[in-house]
């Protein structure tokens, strides 16, 4: 009798222990509760949390570039210094689950708090968590910046005429600037203007694409002889005005 007890409370527990490994195999929200765990821990510094949640073997990209391991993440964690603050919070978050793997992609939204300072950000990520003996660890992760357009200034309307010209990267492969109203827009091969807007003096972006910079040379008299176009700190072509 006692035996049959027995074998009768292992194998309500075994089913019990399958129904949780089954729940946390198709439990979006608990994918989404840990995602902005290490979120949390991140903005906060919480070495422990990040300890817990990161795989021994994680491979881990920052927005830079850089490669981190398990160590570095948590070596390098600490609090804030006294009068900041970080926050990252998820939005737009999705996760696909592939049995004991789940694939995350989100947006973090940090608000940085320095002296009185409040400035934002916004980086788009996403993340591999592989479960270990009925554990979530993160395997993986990969983060950009979402790119915005800075801040511009507004040129004076004798800034503009100099910029107007044809301007030729090879034959067969120009493009047009031209001045419409009080700003300046930029035709290329597909002979659509799209405005351009000035950061600063001869270094110009076009409307809707931050990550691109045309950045303008001048002759010893002051006149435009051409231009560069970079993008994330690479000079990728050279214009020559025609």
């Amino acid at each position: 009798m006692r035996q049959g007890c027995m074998q009768g409370f292992m194998l309500v527990a075994a089913l019990v222990s399958t129904a949780g490994v089954q729940a946390a195999e198709t439990d979006p929200a608990a994918i989404a509760r840990l995602s902005q765990a290490f979120s949390d821990a991140s903005a906060s510094g919480d070495a422990k949390t990040l300890d817990k949640l990161l795989d021994a073997d994680v491979v881990f990209m920052g927005e830079d570039g850089t490669l981190s391991s398990k160590h570095d993440i948590v070596a390098g964690a600490s609090p804030p210094p006294a009068g900041t603050h970080n926050t990252l919070v998820q939005s737009d978050f999705h996760v696909a689950l592939h049995g004991d793997v789940a694939v995350t992609s989100f947006i973090d939204n940090a608000t940085f708090a320095r002296y009185g300072q409040i400035a934002h950000d916004s980086f788009r990520s996403t993340e591999v968590w592989l479960r270990k003996r009925g554990s979530w660890k993160m395997v993986s992760s990969q983060t950009i910046e979402v790119p915005v357009e800075p801040p511009h200034i507004q040129l004076a309307v004798g800034e503009l005429d100099p910029y107007v010209g044809t301007y030729q990267q090879a034959p067969g492969h120009a493009m047009r600037i031209e001045r419409q109203g009080s700003g300046l827009v930029i035709i290329g091969r597909d002979n659509k203007p799209v405005p351009m807007l000035a950061e600063a003096r001869d270094v110009l972006f076009r409307a809707g694409s931050p990550r691109v910079r045309f950045v303008f040379a001048r002759n010893a008299d002051g006149r435009i002889t051409g231009f560069d176009v970079r993008r994330a700190g690479h000079d990728l072509q050279h214009f020559t005005r025609s």
